[in-house]
């Protein structure tokens, strides 16, 4: 018997033309969208396909210069390498990899940990390199290792600029002092290539620049660096002979409030990132606070002369040399008994300062104590820069308003304190503080009468004769005008220590015309001596006569002017 034949598979002309339509639909489909990808939006598969050639590799922007005011740099970027891989295409062996450690002073496992790193198409082995450690690098000749230009930033003047120049982080981000203060303008803009690679990794073609770098703009500062030194060089010898936990001078420009130099100690050096220690970093000068003690006298007088209740020669009786306000005792370190004004301030009587303090509405002292900047932060555009304390009077008490007379009860900062006394070394006329160099005349508020400033400033050149508390500050050839400062510590509990003490001066020079204010401060001398006049007044002097000789500045008194202070007696103060 014959098996059946098979039938032909025949479609229904219905469903014949049903396939026809759809498959011809399909096709128009896949022609509509390859004309699409590639002749109307061939971004996409541009982009892929290039993915697997080209790269945009960053180009970094050059850190503006920051100098001082004669042009001398502070801060500077140089060009330095950075080895870096695309860890997708490294091919490297493991003698390779060991060699490659060995250059870079890594270890392998280091190495290989970078490597591993798959999903990143960029990756830092170790940045900042010297050239000729990038050129050994560079000569393993390994696929998908590269070297990339960048800059670090080096500090010439090092550990005397330290905390006021401030430091960048690896990346050249401002992270302290005027670096962070003035970040946006230093930083620059970073531009960008387009590169062209071969199957291994390695660049062979600059295809294009997208953006060309932007230069961080440059940077003067008021600083004038050989000032600067001047003062680091001096404050070191001091906190060196006198034991001293830390130290700080500010040196101001008398006729526009310009910071000369601003050191701290100890201090860090900027070129060793590794080693910074966040406590050595600090500028203590604007970020620490101390009770003024008798440096706030003058303050004191000149509302009491403004006041109208006393004149240099009022008489204050000041004997036995100790005054009781409550439960309070307040005492004079050199008991004395009447007094004038002036000599108050000479021999820096706390008694005879909290009696002019008491005389008078405890509003009219806060009031100068407000105009002069106390309890309000300076506004030196410097980061951190601390308001100190100044209560409000409506809350004083009777004690308190005798110890704020001589400086006890408030808080400033070494830069407040210093800008303060611009009052009596102008004409009554207080500046705005600046770091950045100005070029123009500065315009001052008058705080207190020009004949008031002139009388402060009389009393404050007896200071620094024989019979006041500071003869170690004067300075052969030059007048000198300024006042001793001696506290004690506040220690843990609330009270204050015994054996702490800050030891401070803030004078100014020449006083027939001031160019400068000098102030300084000793925190906890322990060699034996801790008063203002033995400790802080030879750093003014020093400091003062070594500025006032690079300035140029004219001698306004005879060579023969310095009495040796071996021969003379030194008023001692405790405040």
């Amino acid at each position: 018997m014959t098996a059946p034949q098979p039938q032909p598979l025949r479609l229904s002309a219905l469903r014949a033309r049903s396939l026809l339509v759809v498959l011809f639909t399909g096709f128009m489909l896949l022609a509509g969208r390859a004309v699409y990808l590639q002749g109307l939006h061939d971004d996409f598969l541009q982009q892929k396909g290039e993915s697997r050639y080209s790269r945009v590799v960053e180009i970094p922007a050059t850190r503006g210069t920051i100098t001082d005011r004669n042009g001398q740099p502070l801060a500077v970027s140089t060009p330095v390498e950075s080895v870096w891989t695309s860890p997708g295409d490294v091919e490297i062996t493991t003698p390779q990899l060991q060699q490659l450690a060995r250059v870079l002073d890594m270890a392998p496992a280091e190495i290989s940990q970078h490597l591993s790193e798959r999903g990143r198409d960029f990756v830092y082995l170790k940045r900042q390199i010297p050239p000729e450690q990038a050129q050994q690098a560079a000569a393993l000749d390994i696929p998908g290792v590269f070297l990339q230009r960048e800059y670090r930033r080096y500090y010439p003047a090092s550990e005397s600029t330290a905390q006021i120049v401030g430091i960048t982080d690896v990346d050249g981000k401002g992270q302290e002092g005027l670096e962070l203060a003035f970040d946006g303008h230093l930083a620059g803009i970073p531009g960008s290539r387009r590169v062209i690679k071969d199957r291994l990794g390695h660049i062979v073609e600059d295809v294009a620049s997208i953006r060309a770098p932007k230069a961080g703009e440059d940077l003067t500062l008021s600083i004038d660096a050989d000032i600067q030194y001047l003062a680091y060089r001096e404050l070191n010898k001091a906190i060196v002979a006198n034991h001293a936990h830390a130290g700080s001078v500010v040196v101001l420009d008398v006729r526009t409030g310009e910071v000369l130099a601003m050191v701290n100690l100890p201090s860090y050096n900027p070129n060793n990132r590794e080693q910074v220690d966040p406590r050595r970093a600090r500028n203590r000068g604007v970020t620490d606070l101390f009770e003024p003690g008798s440096t706030l006298k003058p303050f004191t007088v000149a509302a009491a002369l403004e006041s109208g209740l006393f004149s240099p020669d009022s008489v204050i009786q000041t004997a036995p040399g100790r005054m009781k306000i409550g439960n309070r005792t307040i005492h004079d370190a050199e008991p004395a008994g009447a007094l004038t004004v002036a000599q108050v301030i000479q021999r820096s009587s706390n008694v005879g300062a909290a009696k002019m303090g008491l005389a008078m509405p405890p509003q009219k002292l806060w009031d100068i104590f407000s105009a002069v900047g106390f309890g309000a932060a300076p506004r030196s555009d410097f980061p951190g820069e601390v308001a100190g304390r100044l209560r409000a009077f409506r809350s004083w008490r009777p004690i308190d308003q005798a110890a704020m007379s001589y400086g006890y009860g408030i808080s400033v900062s070494l830069l407040q304190l210093a800008r303060a006394y611009l009052i009596f070394a102008t004409d009554g006329e207080i500046k705005p503080i600046t770091l950045v160099k100005q070029d123009a005349p500065v315009t001052g508020a008058r705080i207190i009468d020009a004949g008031t400033a002139r009388e402060v400033r009389k009393m404050l050149e007896m200071v620094v004769e024989p019979g006041g508390t500071a003869p170690n500050a004067q300075i052969i050839g030059y007048r000198v005008a300024g006042k001793t400062g001696t506290v004690h510590k506040l220690d843990g509990d609330g009270g204050y220590a015994t054996d702490k003490y800050m030891a401070s001066f803030v004078g100014f020079a020449p006083v027939s015309a001031p160019r400068l204010v000098v102030a300084v401060a000793i925190d906890e001398p322990s060699a034996g001596q801790y008063y203002g006049g033995t400790v802080a007044a030879p750093v003014f002097g020093a400091v003062a006569a070594g500025a006032l000789r690079i300035l140029a500045v004219p001698p306004d008194a005879p060579l023969n002017n310095v009495a040796p202070p071996s021969g003379t007696h030194v008023i001692r103060e405790e405040t």
